[in-house]
């Protein structure tokens, strides 16, 4: 069996900034560890150092038994790979390599005898490798998940797969695979209800050890043996489930402040004992040498250092704004999506909150970009409030928008290419064709109310997923929306910035239209169009998880 080591584990950040220090915890064999904290605590960093992806600055990493990782983004719109790529990408290095051996021969096979030799010499490195026993396992999961075979389906694009699609079928691989221990991020992210509840299944019943990110409370709390909570510019680990964490952190925040201001009292008490006999040192020389004794006493004391406070607390404010639009907001007659569902007529009127729900594939983000577009034949008044592109969607019938209506879209995988490479500060200082720039003082005011100040000068593609998410909910909220299509929206939120969010919506003047799998986000909503596996589209008074 397979195990985790990390002892005294940093790392510092390109720009000179600590990220992290001194973390150490174990995952043992066969348990299931759950890394919690803030968005950019260096969650998904620690999980890279664990992988070998990323240098180990200090501190020491040991690792036993094969290693699966899934990253915490699978695939995008524009993304190339097919799933057999995907699959390869899953492996350990000698098969991945001697897969793209294959794939490269196979590419160059004509009528030549070299070629054909090269072909045969990597097909034969491929069975070598275990190739053939890991196209079984393709096979297998493929059939499991996309219920067609690997001949049928290694070819596919990534793209062409929803969200939750890709995630099963990376988790599904891993987790009937050989290897012994799993680094998995944001696992749940893009699983509708029931595919949660697989994972949740899946995760007890396997013998693997399993290191992962969350930030699904009931994933956490039906599968996490301990936790190890990333915060503060450390870690601890509480060796309970999550159910008893929330109750020890509290706990340990008490032990911190009082162990802290006990410190501050012993520090003021040798202060002032140096103060006093440096005084009477001054008239008596007998008390040269216990003056002395206080100084070194003292100087070792502050040498030390005080004990660490509690990590502060998230503080985010964001204020959606939006702005008066014509009652109805949305109006779909007829609508149908090409092999997704049948027509169907809907309403949507101002300051609606929609939770679109439904299981993974059945149009529920298609819906999202169509309107996001402006429609089926948007008017000027209702272009996007942003420039990235958008997946055409097939479709007949009608998706209209209201008056004043201006689509603001945030997309489940965060899919800015055009942000990638720039500044968080340069971002908004430059704005765009729909939204103002503002000076630097500016953008770091705005970026402070979403606690991004500390990464203004990172880049957009070097943030971690959660900070992404709450980057583009500021962007929405410079944008002059005034309906928000939100996909998954809170899938990479930790929980303070996932409450931040629901009371931002709250006081939104505007309407909202978010597909989401989380039940908690879902109880702040008022309306709850189902997306159904049978293609049709309906209103229910109340969500509906059972969805398959």
């Amino acid at each position: 069996m397979g195990y985790v080591d990390v002892a005294g584990a940093g790392f510092v950040l390109p720009d000179g900034r600590e990220l992290f220090a001194d973390v150490s915890f174990r995952v043992g064999e066969g348990a299931k560890v759950a890394l919690v904290g803030p968005n950019g605590a260096g969650k998904t960093t620690l999980l890279r150092m664990v992988a070998g992806d990323l240098p180990n600055q200090s501190g020491s990493i040991a690792r036993a038994g094969g290693l699966g990782v899934m990253r915490q983004f699978i695939g995008m719109i524009g993304d190339d790979r097919t799933l057999e790529d995907l699959a390869l990408s899953l492996v350990d290095p000698p098969l991945h390599a001697a897969g793209e051996r294959v794939a490269t021969a196979a590419a160059g096979l004509d009528e030549t005898e070299r070629s054909q030799l090269a072909y045969a010499n990597a097909l034969a490195a491929w069975g070598e490798a275990g190739g053939y026993d890991a196209e079984v396992l393709f096979d297998t999961v493929a059939v499991a998940i996309l219920g067609k075979s690997w001949e049928e389906s290694r070819h596919r694009p990534v793209r062409t797969l929803s969200g939750g699609q890709q995630k099963r079928f990376a988790l599904d691989l891993l987790l009937r695979g050989s290897d012994e221990v799993l680094l998995l991020d944001e696992p749940d992210n893009f699983l509708d209800v029931p595919g949660k509840r697989w994972l949740e299944a899946r995760l007890r019943e396997s013998p693997k050890s399993v290191l992962y990110v969350s930030h699904d409370r009931e994933l956490l709390a039906q599968t996490a043996d301990r936790v190890v909570a990333v915060e503060g510019g450390s870690a601890w680990t509480h060796p309970g489930g999550f159910a008893s964490w929330h109750e020890a952190r509290v706990h340990r925040h008490e032990r911190l402040e009082e162990t802290r201001r006990r410190w501050e009292e012993e520090h003021q008490k040798l202060r002032e004992l140096v103060f006093t006999l440096k005084q009477k040192a001054t008239y008596n020389d007998g008390m040269a040498s216990r003056y002395q004794a206080a100084q070194t006493r003292l100087r070792k004391f502050e040498e030390a250092g005080p004990p660490p406070l509690p990590p502060k607390e998230q503080s985010l404010r964001m204020n959606l704004r939006g702005g008066r639009t014509a009652k109805r907001a949305v109006i779909c007659e007829q609508l149908e999506m090409d092999n997704l569902t049948f027509p169907f007529d809907l309403e949507i009127w101002y300051g609606d909150r929609v939770a679109v729900l439904g299981a993974n594939g059945t149009g529920k983000s298609h819906f999202l970009r169509l309107l996001a577009a402006g429609g089926t034949d948007p008017e000027a008044e209702n272009k996007p409030v942003d420039g990235a592109p958008l997946a055409h969607v097939a479709h007949s019938g009608v998706a209209r928008l209201g008056a004043r209506v201006r689509p603001g879209h945030f997309s489940q995988t965060h899919d800015r290419p055009e942000l990638l490479d720039r500044t968080l500060v340069e971002i908004l200082w430059r704005g765009d064709d729909h939204r103002s720039g503002m000076d630097r003082a500016g953008a770091m005011k705005a970026l402070n109310r979403y606690e991004l100040a500390g990464q203004g000068d990172q880049r957009f593609g070097t943030l971690s997923g959660g900070q992404q998410a709450r980057f583009l909910v500021l962007l929405l909220e410079l944008s002059g929306a005034t309906v928000l299509l939100l996909d998954e929206p809170t899938d990479n939120l930790d929980l303070a910035s996932a409450e931040a969010l629901e009371e931002g919506l709250r006081l939104f003047e505007g309407t909202v239209i978010a597909v989401t799998h989380d039940r908690w986000f879902t109880r702040s909503f008022d309306r709850f169009v189902l997306f159904q596996s049978d293609g049709e589209v309906i209103e229910t008074p109340e969500p509906v998880w059972d969805v398959r």
